[in-house]
């Protein structure tokens, strides 16, 4: 989880916690996920138990993590302990509105709270303060707008709300194609970090890119919405305001690429996307440090994927030692380098040319791969064994990469040497 979100769910659990003393509290997390691991960690260290996880997925029935037991949501009733006003179901989801619904479908009545505001333009509730809370947000919007189309004046305008490299990797790497068959010219990038605004870089240095607060980027977005602002497009394939493929999702397996290539923009499936410029890449300025062909670069923290199993990590670091690679971790702020490796920390526009010069990258499945998937290396991704949203489809049927060498799925027993 992206550390603005994780702070703001920490605020939120603290608030929740001293007003109702969650520790005399059965509760209870809706949605499998790895914030709502996350969430349960959290609250472990403030002595607090989470009885249960609810999830509507077949697949994800009877997972433990740390003593809670995924459940179908209609189980809640046999797990709560005093009564349904002694319980409280926490939401991490973006999903928040329909999960709520659904518990009170089942006639749960018992307390939900929502742990981390995704969508701040989506409130789903007619009340006067709703109401109010809402046009003041689209006002603000609207002058931000305002101020976009002034100091970009004549640009196309495509706002990518959310926070993750491999999102922002296709939805730049197929919007040539997309703005050639609508006539698009000069553009400007809206994104909710500078990260993201480094992995347009590696495609563009022509169009221009501003980024935004994720709440300032959802105002301009919900003016957009509101407006019907032709001039402007709203790139991102999981918010309900673009498309609804997740529905598709349930009866027909669609990886990321492809629901960025036709879903999002609507593209021929054969089209061809744009590949990274390399002489838009800096040079990691340490690169000697690292041995020619004869280091791996692991990369083992992602902030939206559920981790995996330390002692996966630790296996590989061992054996590849033991070959006599010299072993790094990619990490970034306070993230530890795994035992028997050093830290580097390269930039996005940095990483090729660590990860070329070590010949050797093997990384958690996260945007990061969608970034290196043109780099020359031996690469090897490994995805957590779990299903996407409460689908039927592996992570690995959404997310494999074919510029990979191995695609490989979570396993306490992977042989390095076959690898």
């Amino acid at each position: 989880m992206e550390k603005k979100l994780f702070d703001e769910m920490v605020q939120n659990l603290n608030s929740i916690d001293s007003k109702l003393d969650l520790q005399q509290k059965t509760v209870f997390l809706f949605g499998h996920c790895n914030a709502t691991l996350e969430c349960i960690d959290f609250l472990e260290k403030k002595g607090i138990k989470v009885k249960g996880i609810l999830d509507n997925s077949i697949e994800k029935q009877g997972i433990i993590y740390k003593d809670a037991k995924v459940i179908y949501p209609n189980q809640i009733f046999e797990y709560i302990d005093g009564g349904q006003k002694n319980a409280i179901v926490l939401i991490t989801s973006r999903f928040y509105a329909a999960m709520l619904k659904q518990l009170r479908d089942i006639g749960y009545e018992g307390i939900v709270r929502k742990v981390i505001d995704y969508n701040t333009y989506a409130e789903y509730s007619l009340s006067k303060e709703t109401i109010e809370r809402m046009t003041k947000r689209e006002q603000h919007g609207e002058l931000l707008l305002e101020e976009l189309s002034s100091k970009y004046p004549g640009c196309f305008k495509v706002f990518c709300p959310f926070n993750a490299l491999g999102d922002i990797y296709f939805m730049r790497a197929y919007f040539p194609a997309f703005a050639r068959e609508k006539g698009i010219g000069k553009t400007v990038f809206c994104v909710p970090s500078k990260v993201l605004s480094g992995v347009i870089r590696l495609f563009d240095d022509e169009n221009d890119i501003e980024v935004y607060e994720p709440k300032e980027l959802d105002a301009m977005i919900q003016a957009v919405l509101y407006t019907r602002d032709e001039n402007s497009y709203i790139a991102h394939q999981d918010r309900p305001y673009v498309i609804n493929l997740s529905k598709a999702l349930y009866i027909k397996k669609i990886n990321l690429e492809q629901i960025y290539c036709c879903g999002v923009y609507g593209l021929p499936v054969d089209t061809v996307p744009e590949k990274p410029r390399r002489e838009l890449m800096r040079v990691y300025p340490e690169l000697e440090k690292i041995p020619s062909n004869n280091a791996v670069i692991f990369s083992p923290y992602a902030k939206s994927v559920t981790a995996i199993d330390f002692r996966v990590w630790s296996d590989a670091v061992s054996y590849y030692t033991k070959q006599g690679y010299k072993c790094f971790t990619n990490v970034v702020g306070e993230e530890m380098p795994l035992d028997g490796t050093e830290a580097i920390s390269p930039s996005i526009s940095e990483l090729f040319s660590v990860v070329e010069r070590a010949g050797t990258f093997i990384g958690i499945r996260s945007g990061l791969c969608d970034i290196l998937r043109e780099a020359k290396a031996k690469k090897i991704a490994i995805y957590p064994d779990y299903n996407y949203c409460d689908t039927k489809w592996k992570s690995i049927d959404i997310y494999y990469i074919k510029q990979f060498d191995r695609n490989i799925v979570e396993a306490k027993d992977i042989i390095w040497d076959n690898l």
